[in-house]
């Protein structure tokens, strides 16, 4: 796990993998989204919106892929992935049936990182 934000509220992590995927945890343990105060809601919203501009921008993805699951770890997170036809797994969730060998490469993704960390400041 590597934390590349952090504030009283919410902190963002990076998803090893082939594509671009970020994941936004809130801070406290809430199981579901119900349970979540409006001002966090608030700041899950600023960052989602954050990361995704800066994806399309960055990247200029087939997709944008937002989820949020919880069903192994019952704390309230958001999964954000850049997709693109040559993933492994394009049209299919990155959690699905594996397409092809992927032929996308993850480029420039510090410079990336950097970006998304100035942007949320």
């Amino acid at each position: 796990m590597s934390i590349i934000y952090t504030n009283e509220l919410l902190r963002v992590e990076v998803e090893e993998s082939e594509i671009p995927w970020l994941k936004v945890f809130t801070q406290e343990a809430y199981k579901e989204f119900s349970e979540v105060p409006m001002a966090l809601k608030l700041e899950i919203f600023r960052v989602l919106d954050i990361i995704e501009k800066e994806m399309l921008s960055f990247y200029k993805p087939q997709k944008i892929n937002i989820a949020s699951f919880g069903n192994y770890v019952p704390h309230v997170h958001w999964h954000i992935m850049a997709r693109f036809e040559e993933d492994s797994y394009f049209p299919e969730p990155m959690w699905g049936t594996k397409q092809r060998v992927g032929a996308y490469r993850l480029e420039r993704f510090a410079l990336f990182i950097k970006n998304i960390q100035e942007l949320l400041k």
